[in-house]
C-alpha cells in the first residue's frame, strides 16, 4: 500500500470494485455530496478486540469522530462477541477485521447480510507463527521443523487469548497432528503475556515459538523471523493479511457521514506501526496517543476528510486545527494531561529494574512454585479416578459425619467426569490447595502478630485494605512480568488476593478471646507460648477455621482470572467460551466449578453443632 493515502474518488471506486467481488451491494459506500447524518448516529459505537493494532486503530477513529463533534463509545470485546454484537446491532463499528485469518469468523454473518465489508482499512499486514533470529539461526525454519525441536521447546507454543482465531488455527494444527505436533500444546493467555514470556525467552536465548503478527512494536522490540509453510493455515507470504473495516448492516445508509469517513480511511502499516509504539512503547494513553498521532500527520489525515462533515454539517477539512485553537478549556485539558504525573512509569521502571537485578531471586521461586504444585498436580493424576474420589469421599464424611453430604461429594466428582473436565479440575483444585496452604501458612502467624503488637497491625491494616480492594488484574501484571506466563504468576497473584481473609481473622479471632480466660492462665503461671496454644488459639480456632475457609474461597475465585496468563484449569474452557460465544461450554465449566467450591466448602468447613447437614 502506498505511504500516502488514495484519493477519495479512487477510495470510493476501489471500494466498490472490491464490494462488487464479493457479492456485496456497492450501495454500502454513500455517495458523494449525501445527507449529513441524523441525530441518532451521534454515538457511535466501536468494538475492539484487545489487540494492540486493532486498539491504536480504534483509538485514532475514535478521536478523529470526536473531533467532528460525535459520541464515540469504544467496548473490548472478543471477536466472536463483536460480530454477534454487530448482527444485534448493539455495535456500529469494527475496524479489526484480518483476512484471510478470520475469514471463517466473518463468512456466516457477511452470508446473511448482518454484517456489511465497508472494504480495507490497512494493507500488507501479516499474522502467523515466528520465532527469534537465534532459533531460526538453529535450523527452526519451518512449521514442519518444530516437531524436531519438541524437547527444548518443551512442547509448548504461545498464543494470545482464549478463542483467538490464530490460537484456533494452532489447535487445529495440533488436534489433526499436522507437522508431527500432536503432543504439544498452546499456552493461551493474552498479547502482553506471549510477549513477556517471548522476553524472557530472548533473554536466556531459549528456542520459543509464538504467534506474531506485523504491524506491531514486537518486530522492533525483538528480532524475530516468520516461519515458512503454514500457508494453508494462515495464508501465504507469512499470512499476509488485510486489516477490514465491518460494520453492522445498513449502517453506512443510515450514517452517510460517517460512512465516508470510513470508506476514506486508510492506514499504512508504519503509520499505524508508529502509533502502536507509541502506547506500547513510551507507554502513552491510547487516546492520547491518538491525539498526538493526528496533530503530527495533517498531510495523512487530510484525504480522510474530503467530503466529510462535522455532526453539524460543517466542512471538516482544517477542523483538528480550528477545533483545537478555538476551544481554550480544550488547550488547558491538553497541557494538564501532557504534564502528567509519571505514577505508572514510575512503578513500570520500578519493575523493569527489580526484574533486571534480581533474575535469579525470582528464577528460584519460579522454580520452587513450579515444584510444589507438579508434585501436588501429579499425585492427584496419578490417584486411579475411582479411587481419588472414594477418598474426597471418605475425607467429606470423616469431617462432616454426613451420608447426604457424601453421596453430593461422589455424584458431583462424578459429573464433572462425565463432562469431561476431570483434568482441568485436577489443575484448579492444585492451585486452590497450594495457594490456600501458602496463605495460611503465612497468614495466620501475621494475624497472631497483629493481635499481640496493635501498632503492626495498624501499618497492616492499609495495606491489607489495598490488597483487597485492588482489581486482581492488576495483580496479574507485574507477577507476568517478574515470572513469566504459566502457574507461578497465576498461584502468587491467588495468594495475594486471598492472603488478607486469614490474616484478618485471625487477628480477630485472637483479639477476641474473652479477657478472663486470659487472666485465668496468667494466673495458673502459662507463659505466653502456653497462653496462645493452650487458651487463644483453642478461643479463636472457629474464627481462624473461617477465615481459612474464606481463603479457599477467594483462592478459587481467582481461577479464570488466572487462566488469563496460562495457569491452566477450569478457567481456560470458560474463558474460551467467553470469547467464542459457546454458551453450552461456558456453562458446563461455569457448573464445574460451582460443583468443586461446594466440595471444597463443605470439606474446609465443620459442621457446627446442630447445623442441618
Amino acid at each position: 500500500m502506498s505511504a500516502v493515502p488514495l484519493r477519495r474518488s479512487t477510495v470510493v471506486c476501489g471500494t466498490r470494485r472490491l464490494l462488487a467481488a464479493l457479492g456485496l451491494s456497492a450501495a454500502l459506500v454513500p455517495a458523494v455530496g449525501a445527507a449529513a447524518d441524523g441525530p441518532t448516529c451521534a454515538a457511535v459505537r466501536l468494538a475492539d478486540i484487545g489487540w494492540t493494532d486493532t486498539t491504536a486503530t480504534t483509538a485514532l477513529f475514535g478521536r478523529l469522530a470526536r473531533e467532528l463533534g460525535y459520541q464515540p463509545a469504544i467496548t473490548v470485546l472478543s471477536l466472536p462477541v463483536t460480530y454477534a454484537s454487530l448482527k444485534n446491532r448493539d455495535l456500529d463499528i469494527f475496524l479489526g477485521n484480518w483476512m484471510p485469518a478470520q475469514e471463517a469468523d466473518r463468512k456466516p454473518y457477511v452470508d446473511e447480510h448482518s454484517v456489511d465489508v465497508i472494504g480495507a482499512n490497512l494493507e500488507g499486514a501479516k499474522y502467523t507463527l515466528a520465532v527469534p533470529d537465534y532459533t531460526w539461526e538453529g535450523g527452526l525454519k519451518d512449521f514442519a521443523d518444530i516437531g524436531r525441536f519438541a524437547a527444548p521447546l518443551k512442547r509448548t507454543i504461545y498464543g494470545i487469548e482464549p478463542g483467538n482465531d490464530g490460537n484456533r488455527h494452532v489447535l487445529k494444527i495440533i488436534e489433526e497432528n499436522r507437522f508431527g505436533l500432536g503432543g504439544f500444546k498452546l499456552v493461551q493467555s493474552s498479547e502482553q503475556g506471549m510477549l513477556s514470556e517471548v522476553e524472557r525467552a530472548v533473554r536466556f536465548r531459549e528456542p520459543i515459538v509464538f504467534l506474531a503478527r506485523a504491524p506491531h512494536p514486537m518486530n522492533r522490540r525483538f528480532s524475530l523471523k516468520y516461519l515458512t509453510g503454514g500457508d494453508d493455515t494462515f495464508g501465504p507470504n507469512f499470512g499476509g493479511a488485510a486489516v477490514f473495516t465491518n460494520t453492522r448492516a445498513g449502517y453506512s445508509a443510515a450514517c452517510p457521514n460517517v460512512g465516508r469517513l470510513l470508506a476514506n480511511f486508510k492506514l499504512t502499516v508504519d503509520g499505524l506501526s508508529e502509533l502502536e509504539a507509541r502506547i506500547l512503547d513510551q507507554h502513552e494513553a491510547t487516546d492520547a496517543a491518538a491525539a498526538a498521532w493526528l496533530g503530527a500527520h495533517a498531510d495523512l489525515v487530510a484525504p480522510w476528510l474530503e467530503g466529510v462533515t462535522t455532526v453539524d454539517g460543517e466542512p471538516a477539512v482544517g477542523i483538528l486545527t480550528a477545533h483545537a485553537s478555538s476551544q481554550p478549556l480544550a488547550a488547558i485539558e491538553s497541557w494538564v494531561m501532557s504534564h502528567k504525573i509519571p505514577v505508572g512509569d514510575t512503578v513500570a521502571r520500578a519493575v523493569e529494574y527489580v526484574k533486571r537485578h534480581g533474575t535469579g531471586f525470582f528464577d528460584g521461586i519460579s522454580t520452587a512454585v513450579r515444584a510444589s504444585t507438579a508434585l501436588v498436580q501429579a499425585l492427584l493424576e496419578a490417584t486411579p479416578v475411582p479411587l481419588l474420589i472414594g477418598a474426597v469421599a471418605l475425607v467429606a464424611f470423616w469431617v462432616r459425619r454426613s451420608w447426604p453430604v457424601v453421596i453430593f461429594v461422589t455424584a458431583a466428582l462424578l459429573f464433572i467426569v462425565n463432562q469431561g473436565y476431570w483434568a482441568a479440575t485436577l489443575e484448579t483444585t492444585t492451585l486452590v490447595l497450594v495457594a490456600a496452604s501458602v496463605s495460611t501458612v503465612v497468614g495466620v502467624p501475621l494475624g497472631i502478630l497483629g493481635a499481640r503488637r496493635p501498632r503492626l497491625y495498624g501499618v497492616m491494616r492499609p495495606v491489607l485494605d489495598l490488597m483487597q480492594t485492588l482489581p486482581t488484574f492488576v495483580y496479574l501484571t507485574p507477577t507476568l512480568v517478574l515470572f513469566g506466563l504459566g502457574v507461578v504468576p497465576g498461584l502468587i497473584s491467588t495468594v495475594i488476593f486471598a492472603l488478607p481473609a486469614p490474616i484478618r481473622l485471625t487477628h480477630l479471632g485472637i483479639s477476641s478471646v474473652p479477657k478472663a480466660l486470659v487472666e485465668a492462665g496468667e494466673a495458673f503461671g502459662a507463659t505466653r507460648l502456653q497462653l496462645l496454644v493452650k487458651v487463644e488459639l483453642p478461643s479463636a480456632m472457629p474464627t481462624i477455621v473461617a477465615g481459612i475457609t474464606q481463603c479457599i474461597m477467594l483462592s478459587l475465585s481467582m481461577v479464570v482470572i488466572a487462566a488469563l496468563v496460562g495457569a491452566g484449569g477450569l478457567g481456560v474452557p470458560v474463558v474460551r467460551a467467553l470469547n467464542t460465544v459457546q454458551v453450552g461450554k461456558g456453562f458446563e465449566a461455569g457448573i464445574a466449578i460451582v460443583l468443586l467450591a461446594i466440595i471444597l466448602d463443605r470439606i474446609a468447613r465443620p459442621a457446627a453443632q446442630g447445623e442441618l447437614q
